[in-house]
C-alpha cells in the first residue's frame, strides 16, 4: 500500500467516530486546551486523550505544550486529500451515471401491451 492510501487510511478511520469528529468541529472555531475538548464529551480524560492520539497521527490536528496546557490546532488543509479522493469518486460516478442517462434516453420507449 503506498503513502497517500495508508495517510487516507488514517484519516478516515479518525473521522470514523463521533467524539472526534466533534473535536475537529470544535477546532475549527479555533485552538482548544484537552480540557475544553474534553467538556462536552462524557468520557474520561485517558480517553479523550487517545482520541487525541488518533487525530494527531492522522495529521488532522497538532498539539503544542506550553507549561502544563497541551493545545491543539487543526492542520491546515489536512482534509485536502479527503476531499480530492471525494472529487475524484464524484467525478467518476456523476460521469457513469451521466452515460447510464444518456443509453436510458436513446432507447425506444416500449409501452406495456
Amino acid at each position: 500500500m503506498i503513502d497517500g492510501q495508508v495517510d487516507l487510511d488514517r484519516m478516515f478511520h479518525a473521522l470514523s467516530d463521533r467524539s472526534r469528529r466533534g473535536m475537529i468541529d470544535r477546532l475549527g472555531r479555533g485552538p482548544a486546551s484537552v480540557t475544553e475538548l474534553a467538556a462536552p464529551l462524557s468520557v474520561a480524560l485517558p480517553t479523550v486523550l487517545k482520541h487525541l492520539q488518533v487525530l494527531e497521527s492522522s495529521g488532522l490536528v497538532f498539539s503544542e505544550k506550553s507549561g502544563r496546557v497541551r493545545t491543539y490546532h487543526l492542520q491546515q488543509d489536512a482534509l485536502a486529500a479527503v476531499e480530492r479522493w471525494v472529487e475524484q469518486r464524484k467525478t467518476r460516478w456523476t460521469t457513469a451515471f451521466g452515460r447510464l442517462d444518456q443509453l436510458l434516453a436513446d432507447e425506444p420507449e416500449t409501452l406495456p401491451e
